[in-house]
């Protein structure tokens, strides 16, 4: 299975990555009536690294681990993991108790702003590529397998 991995060696910290991720995930499809006027959780964030001398980020995202903790700790049932090995969220079975979030070990399931659910990254399943990886201008967020993931670092 192919996973979304972030190079902190590339990121700028523009945050496209999150305001595509809205986009994607908004009724309008609008990019700025999805970041403006929709009230949506960005399922990726850039988190910022300060180092004595400069400032580094990187992409933070789910990593639809092999054995997820938050499909363990979900009391609804609508953290649940599919047989391709993505993590997803049923946001109508979610009961917003906030189990997943504090079992997540990245800090990557976080509450959501729509209302009674969370938000993680479902790898943009139903738009087909990740628009966090489409997006990024400089590269830091990819799309690969472990092998190729090995071959880069």
């Amino acid at each position: 299975m192919k996973k979304i991995y972030a190079f902190e060696s590339k990121c700028l910290g523009c945050g496209l990555c999150e305001v595509h991720c809205k986009t994607a995930h908004s009724k309008s499809k609008d990019i700025i009536k999805a970041n403006k006027k929709e009230n949506i959780t960005s399922a990726i964030v850039i988190e910022e690294i300060l180092q004595p001398k400069a400032v580094s980020y990187f992409a933070l995202q789910c990593r639809h681990c092999q054995k997820p903790k938050c499909v363990k700790a979900c009391i609804s049932g609508a953290m649940y993991k599919t047989e391709d090995g993505i993590v997803k969220n049923n946001k109508d079975k979610c009961v917003a108790c906030l189990s997943c979030v504090l079992v997540c070990p990245y800090g990557a399931v976080r509450k959501s702003k729509e209302g009674k659910s969370v938000s993680k990254c479902d790898l943009c399943i139903e738009v087909g590529t990740p628009q966090c990886v489409l997006h990024c201008p400089n590269d830091a967020i990819k799309l690969l397998d472990e092998t190729e993931a090995e071959a880069l670092k």
